[in-house]
This record gives C-alpha cells, structure tokens and sequence, in this order.
C-alpha cells in the first residue's frame, strides 16, 4: 500500500478532480491515538486494491489540523479520528470511523 500525502488545502481540492477518474480514499489518522495506529495498521496489512480502483491518501491531523477541517467542512461528515472517506466525483460516498473502516467495506467503490 501506498500512500499519498495530504498537507494542503490544494491537495483536497486535486483529490476531488481525481476522484472525478478513479474514486480516492481519504484516512484522517491521529498518530497518538491507539484506535487510530491500530486501524493504519490493518488497513495496511489488509489492502489488496489496485491504486488504479483506489487512490489511498493519508492525512496527519494533528500536524494538519486546519486541512483536516477543510475536509470536514467540503464534504459535510462529522469530524472523527481515525476516519475513512471515499470521494466519488467530488462527493464524499462514504464515511466511516473507528474498527468499522476496514479493506471489505471499501471494495464496495472498487
């Protein structure tokens, strides 16, 4: 698994042209919460989508907190930590957070 990185504004406004191609994965990611590396962590281990049926992006919240809002205000989800968005178009298609994001509940955009 690849990650992009996500640490400007710019960088969600590219996601939402992307995802207009190929439907883009957002994982908003606290490094010191423990639900949240656990989460990374089985997303990583568990991943076997190709980055040409989703773009996995990756957001350090804590280090990019106003971004971080951004996303929050653009696609119009609630703010959570760990959280896993799937934009479609321009529009967040799903929103998940905590032990429910996991690698089979994603294939559903694949």
């Amino acid at each position: 698994m690849n990650w992009n990185i996500i640490n400007s504004i710019a960088d969600i406004e590219a996601i939402k042209v992307k995802s207009a191609e190929v439907p883009c994965l957002i994982f908003k990611h606290s490094t010191t919460c423990s639900i949240s590396v656990m989460t990374k962590s089985r997303l990583e281990k568990t991943w076997d989508i190709e980055a040409s049926e989703l773009v996995p992006y990756y957001l350090d919240l804590l280090s990019y907190r106003a971004v971080s809002n951004y996303i929050s205000e653009t696609f119009d989800v609630h703010h959570e930590s760990p959280q896993a968005l799937v934009i479609v178009g321009g529009d967040c298609v799903y929103d998940e957070s905590h032990l429910d994001i996991k690698v089979s509940g994603l294939k559903e955009f694949v």
